[in-house]
């Protein structure tokens, strides 16, 4: 127990970076009503720009800033195969997650992965400065969330929202739909690929690699933010708040089991199996409720 409370601090550290990502999850899964795996490409290709622009002499700022349009830029690939040349948008995700492996390997100079250590560069957060990296991290939070709060409440914002909720009324009523899905995609994966800059940072090294799986854990943040908070959070802004919340909570259980004694090499196993029991929740909701009401009807 010593051991987990210990540990505790990182896993928030690490939640919170991840419930960045989650935030971009929640565009595409529940905004634009999309299943996007690009994110398991874009996550690495944030995290190489970054690591390569900074040690490349880039301050520290603007290596982010070309991290988030380099993640911007997949997602811009991503929009264009499923609008323009008619790809179904999973199979468009994952024709740029393929195209990225050898994009990302090409930026890290052909090489698996790159350090970057803190010791060496001025970075904004850290694994060794966890209380300072859980403060930013949490800064990086607030400022995002403020941003995408103020962003859907403009008129594009709104329909890029009417999109998603019904892309043919969306079309009715004279809303360029395939615009304002390569616009949700772009925004996406630009939030994804910040994550994977934070990230890099934070363990001190990009891998070719980082990003697999990314799409499981983002997903698994969205929906244990819904439904822990989903009957609280009524709010865009404090939905996009239980994604974060979410992935907090998801890396505290992981950090929990792993202390238990779960092999760390069943992590993608135990991650794919609470996704799918959070996902199940709200279906055995509905079908359990309604017996439950039928009952309560025959015994009045």
């Amino acid at each position: 127990m010593v051991g987990f409370l210990t540990a505790l601090p990182g896993a928030v550290a690490q939640g919170i970076i991840w419930g960045i990502m989650a935030i971009g999850v929640y565009i595409t899964y529940r905004v634009l009503d999309l299943a996007d795996l690009t994110v398991d490409g874009t996550l690495g290709t944030g995290g190489a720009v970054l690591v390569m622009c900074t040690i490349g002499g880039m301050d520290i700022r603007l290596a982010m800033v070309m991290a988030v349009l380099a993640g911007c830029l997949a997602g811009l690939a991503t929009g264009i195969f499923h609008t323009f040349f008619g790809i179904p948008a999973i199979l468009a995700g994952i024709l740029t997650q393929l195209a990225l492996y050898s994009v990302n390997l090409r930026i890290l100079g052909n090489k698996a992965n790159q350090t970057l250590s803190v010791m060496n560069y001025d970075l904004i957060i850290s694994l060794r400065y966890i209380n300072k990296s859980i403060i930013i991290g949490a800064i990086f939070v607030v400022i995002l969330i403020a941003l995408l709060y103020w962003f859907f409440g403009t008129e594009m914002g709104h329909s890029v929202r009417a999109t998603g909720c019904n892309a043919a009324m969306a079309r009715a009523n004279g809303i360029n739909t395939d615009s304002r899905k390569i616009l949700g995609l772009v925004i996406s994966n630009g939030i994804v690929a910040l994550a994977g800059a934070l990230l890099a940072q934070y363990q001190g090294f990009a891998d070719v690699n980082m990003g697999r799986g990314a799409i499981v854990i983002g997903l698994a943040a969205v929906i244990i933010g819904e439904v822990v908070f989903g009957k609280i959070f009524k709010n865009f802004a404090l939905r996009l708040t239980g994604a974060v919340c979410g992935g907090i909570i998801y890396y505290i259980a992981i950090t929990l089991v792993l202390r238990l004694g779960l092999n760390a090499n069943d992590l993608k196993l135990f991650s794919a199996l609470v996704v799918a029991c959070f996902l199940g929740i709200p279906y055995w909701k509905s079908k359990v409720i309604p017996k439950q009401k039928k009952v309560q009807k025959k015994g009045v």
